[in-house]
Parts: C-alpha cells; structure tokens; sequence
C-alpha cells in the first residue's frame, strides 16, 4: 500500500499532472493541499476516471485539503476537533479549509496545510502556533487511547526543522526568516516527543533533500530548497514501512507545482 502527499498549488491548473502522476505512481492514497478550490469546483470527475473515492474540504480560492483513495474512504472529517480558527486584525475568527481527516485501508489519514506563518512578529504565526498545539494534543489523545492505531499526519508543514532543511541556514537567520525559527521547531518536535515517526528523513537524510523549491530567482535549477513536507506516523504504523520516497522529478517541467510528493510504501496493510 502506498501513500502520498502533494502540495499541488491549485489542482484545477494542474488536473492533468495529477491523473498522470497518480497513474504512474500507483499510489493508493493521495493527500492533497492548496487545491485553491471550492467543493463546488473541485474535479470530482478527474478521480472517479482513476478509480478513486475523494473527499474535499474547500471554502474559498484558498488553501483546500483532499484525500483520494482507491482502499475506501470511511469516516472523513473537515477539521479536527478543536482546530483554531483565524480573524485578521482582530476580525472574527473564520474556520480555514487546512484539515481533513479519513479512514483509508485500515489507517487514519490527515491531510494537512499547517498555516504559513508569514512572519516572525506577524499575527499568522501565533495562528500558526495554536494550530500545531491544537493538532499535537489531539494526536497524543489518538494514540493514548489506542496505541496500536495506525495514523499517518501528512501534508505541507511549513516548517523546515533540521538546517540542513533549508539551502542556505544563514541566509534564513540573518533575513529573520519563518519556517526555521525556534518556536516552529519545538512545534513540530512535539509530534515526534509524542512519538510520531518521519520514515522519510531516516531513509533520505540531508542536506539536500528537499520537498519545494520556490518559482522565484530559479531556485529548482539551482538546488535551492527546502524539506517541508512530512509524513509523520504512529509507531505502529512506522513499524510497517517498507520504503520512502520524494518524486523530485515532478518538480520538472512545465507547470509543475513548486512541492514534489511525498511517499511512503506499507508492507502488511491490504491495497
């Protein structure tokens, strides 16, 4: 059984790469994030000629989050419980589409698009902050109640937590840049103090080894990027890890999204 997840940037721009990369991969579930989309546009038909089951959370033109899967698709949730919401400027609090939850194959799939922060000071990054608490407490809450579930949170974190994430950790410092500072590290080392595990990082260490290159200064020819997208899973999931993978080479090409997928092949779980 294989499992992905893929930062697309907007899948109405880019359906026909994802029926033909879902072909070529194989895959048996696929996460998505930033469909830019709302339910009413999304392209159900794109899967259903693929042979998958979709569920889609989308509000608006921005962010999104979808999980296709051809091993069901039981379950699903829009948001986990207590997902914060966010008010700019002291607006009312409105609910982003940044969390979508199913029960695929036997495992418990989040699709994940964990806030940019934006800005060190910015009030995004608080937003950012509370969101990954919220998730981490109730993750730890998933697994304390059955520490044989089998639960994979994956999607786009926006947080490189290792420097050698990044292509330049001195650039990032001395530019007071997000997704490197201390507090968006300690958030996501929170999931792996509750025990959650990154197969891909164990397989493919860095430096180098990065999930999203900027369109801007040619950043993808220049090897220029950054490792933001994980797969983190419940032991008992990690246990049944086979192999790992980032397909750098959807990055190529024209009209490529600026993330890759991210994959994680499962021995023992029925496809």
């Amino acid at each position: 059984m294989k499992i992905a997840t893929w930062n697309v940037n907007s899948l109405r721009a880019r359906a026909d790469r994802v029926e033909a990369w879902l072909e070529r991969s194989d895959a048996d579930v696929l996460a998505l994030q930033e469909t830019k989309c709302k339910d009413e546009n999304f392209p159900w038909e794109l899967f259903e000629r693929a042979g998958y089951e979709v569920a889609h959370f989308g509000l608006s033109q921005w962010n999104g989050v979808a999980i296709a899967s051809r091993v069901g698709l039981d379950n699903v949730e829009r948001t986990f419980a207590g997902q914060p919401a966010f008010g700019k400027g002291g607006k009312d609090p409105v609910q982003e589409a940044r969390a979508i939850g199913a029960d695929c194959g036997g495992v418990r799939v989040w699709s994940l698009y964990v806030p940019n922060g934006r800005g060190l000071e910015d009030e995004h990054m608080g937003y950012k902050l509370r969101w990954l608490d919220e998730l981490r407490g109730q993750a730890a809450g998933w697994m304390a109640a059955d520490p044989e579930a089998r639960i994979a949170l994956v999607g786009d974190w926006n947080i490189a937590p290792q420097d050698d994430d990044v292509w330049d950790i001195d650039y990032f410092l001395s530019e007071g840049l997000t997704h490197v500072s201390a507090p968006e590290r300690a958030a996501f080392q929170a999931f792996l103090d509750e025990g959650f595990v990154d197969p891909v990082r164990a397989e493919h260490p860095g430096p180098g080894v990065y999930t999203y290159w900027d369109y801007t200064q040619l950043r993808f020819p220049k090897k220029e990027g950054m490792r933001i997208d994980f797969q983190l899973l419940s032991p008992a999931l990690a246990r049944q890890v086979s192999r790992t993978w980032i397909d750098r080479d959807e990055r190529k090409g024209k009209g490529a999204s600026d993330h890759a997928p991210v994959v994680v092949e499962f021995s023992g779980l029925d496809a």
